[in-house]
């Protein structure tokens, strides 16, 4: 059946009525099946951004003193704040480590889980765990395995004649103890995003190149590291975005120290907002967070992203 569209002005008033109401009732049933959505973005992000961007230019120490402007305040006194400054160095100390070691160890097991179709659930499964044990579980285990006196890390170094190391109680391996520690954490998690990219690449690439006389390596390095860009971007992302976010794992292992050499910008945070109750203090330290991460997320993209034809 043909039909024929109808020219506007040739539709009687009552006709251009009855599709204006129906053009209106379909909106308006589209925003109620959206506002659910709407309303939690209110409530939970837009709300809480305005409600911040306004505390940072004001101040008051506690919950029942009416709020003082103090404009840019705030903010320049987060530029002469050296323990602010030494947490962003904390921050990258640990992304150095965490970062790369994540993406390799996880593209080597998502790889080794590629090659087993038939134990694939169950070694995914496995590696999976640590990242859904608690927080609070691992920071505990890993507090007592980097024990300098009792630690079994310590334990076996000895065997290997490696001297003790003092792991969490050193200025200089305290953060990148932590970083190890979240390294075996997070590796089953990036292993299945990789694990899904594999998987999404044609057979047929691997075949050709084979024909071709291509080996393991050759066929990784100019088949499957190339296509799984837009992963490896996805996991990049992600670990630079959650490494400017460390917070629980200094707060329970080391509390800051030892010489300040774990603090963060979120865990300076909460110490300013929650402990000290210096809300626009804290406010200002949480915008120049969101600043960076944003400006980080932007260099870290253009460095990583390559456009990939299939």
């Amino acid at each position: 059946m043909v039909t024929r569209s109808v020219r506007p002005e040739t539709l009687t008033f009552s006709e251009k009525k009855d599709q204006f109401l129906y053009r209106h009732r379909q909106v308006v049933k589209g925003y109620a099946f959206i506002s659910p959505y709407i309303l939690f973005f209110l409530l939970t992000w837009l709300f809480p951004l305005v409600y911040a961007v306004w505390l940072s230019f004001h101040e008051f120490e506690t919950l029942y003193e009416t709020p003082r402007f103090v404009g840019l305040e705030n903010f320049a006194m987060l530029l002469k704040d050296d323990l602010y400054i030494k947490s962003y160095g904390n921050v990258g100390r640990y992304m150095l480590v965490q970062i790369p070691l994540t993406l390799i160890l996880s593209l080597l097991v998502a790889l080794a889980l590629n090659n087993l179709p038939r134990m694939r659930g169950m070694f995914r499964t496995i590696y999976f765990v640590p990242n859904v044990v608690s927080l609070t579980v691992v920071a505990v285990l890993f507090t007592s395995l980097y024990s300098p006196s009792m630690g079994l890390i310590n334990y076996y170094l000895g065997k290997v004649g490696i001297p003790a190391q003092q792991f969490l109680n050193s200025p200089k391996q305290a953060m990148e103890s932590i970083a190890l520690m979240d390294v075996w954490r997070a590796v089953g998690y990036y292993a299945v995003i990789f694990l899904a990219g594999l998987q999404n690449i044609p057979g047929e690439y691997y075949e050709a190149a084979r024909i071709d006389g291509a080996n393991g390596l050759q066929q990784l390095l100019r088949i499957t590291i190339p296509l799984l860009n837009p992963t490896i971007v996805l996991c990049v992302l992600l670990n630079g975005i959650w490494g400017f976010q460390v917070f629980m794992q200094p707060f329970l292992m080391t509390a800051g120290g030892p010489l300040d050499s774990t603090w963060t910008p979120v865990y300076l945070l909460y110490r300013e907002s929650f402990q000290y109750l210096r809300l626009g203090y804290g406010a200002a330290m949480g915008l120049v967070l969101t600043v960076v991460i944003l400006v980080v997320t932007i260099l870290q993209r253009r460095l990583v992203e390559r456009e990939i034809a299939y």
